[in-house]
This record gives structure tokens, C-alpha cells and sequence, in this order.
């Protein structure tokens, strides 16, 4: 990766991030006034991650589906990589002390925090190295874990849930 490179991956990453969490805060949040007591739970590192994440599941698409190997490709490719390093890294700032697993504050979630921070540099190793099919089978599988752990922030009694169902 050139310099170059590393520099427009490193800007589109952080003005994705910063621009969604704008849009976050100043739009009341990531759902309606209706559920905003719970945005009262919003700290900065829940901002960054949803804005992360969402860029990341909105991005991952498009990814996925074009053609692969080219310039674009590559560029689409990091930017979503640095989304998902940062979602990642901002999971461990978002904990409840004293509750989860064995009182740690972490929950069974956090288990993609792991598998994420694993999976990536292997999925990039393998594109790297011409093992495409490693890298095709860590990006989807990235991918679909994101969906997952998005979706389960969506059930009743989880902050996520409770902002955008009102439950």
C-alpha cells in the first residue's frame, strides 16, 4: 500500500465516520425523538461505532457485488477495512461494569469484537498473497457477522432497540 494510498483510505474513513456521527447528533440520533430518553445512553464511543457500522453495511454491498481486483475495488476495499478496525476497537469502550459475562461488562456480542479484529488481517493477508479464495471467504464472513451483530442490537432491551423501536 503507497503512502498515497494509505492517506485517502485513512481521510475517507475518518470523513465517513465523522460525517455520519454529525448527521447522528444533530438529527437526535439514530432514530426518532420518540426514543431519545435512551440517546441519553449515547456516549461518544456508541456514536462512532454506529456511525462505523453503518457506513460499513451500507458500503459492504457494493463491494461485494462490483467487479473485483481494480483500483476501485482496492480503495473501496481498505476504506471498508478502516471502517470495520474502527467499529471493532470502539466495541471494547462499549460496556456495562459489574453486568455480562462473569461481571466483566461484556457481553456475548463482544465475540465479534474478537472475531473481527482475528479474521481481518487474515482476509487482507490473503488478498495480499493471491489467496483469493481466503480473502473472499474472510470478507464475506466479516460481512455477515456484521449483519449479524448489527441485527441483534435491534432486540428488545438493547440500546439500539430501544432507540429506533422504541422497546
Amino acid at each position: 500500500m503507497t503512502r498515497t494510498s494509505l492517506a485517502v483510505t485513512l481521510l475517507l474513513t475518518i470523513a465517513i465516520t465523522a460525517g455520519l456521527t454529525a448527521l447522528a447528533s444533530l438529527g437526535g440520533g439514530f432514530a426518532s425523538s420518540a426514543g431519545r430518553s435512551a440517546g441519553d445512553d449515547l456516549t461518544v464511543p456508541i456514536l462512532i461505532h454506529l456511525a462505523t457500522a453503518l457506513a460499513a453495511a451500507l458500503l459492504g454491498p457494493f463491494i461485494l457485488l462490483r467487479r473485483k481486483g481494480d483500483g476501485r475495488h482496492k480503495a473501496l476495499g481498505r476504506t471498508w477495512a478502516g471502517l470495520m478496525l474502527v467499529t471493532a476497537g470502539t466495541s471494547i469502550f462499549i460496556r456495562s461494569p459489574g453486568a455480562g459475562i462473569a461481571g466483566t461488562g461484556f457481553s456475548f456480542i463482544h465475540l465479534f469484537t474478537v472475531w473481527t479484529l482475528a479474521a481481518l488481517p487474515v482476509a487482507v493477508w490473503g488478498a495480499r498473497s493471491g489467496n483469493i479464495r481466503l480473502h473472499r471467504g474472510g470478507m464475506i464472513g466479516l460481512y455477515v457477522g456484521l449483519l449479524v451483530a448489527g441485527g441483534f442490537t435491534l432486540i428488545p432491551g438493547r440500546l439500539l432497540g430501544g432507540l429506533v423501536f422504541g422497546w
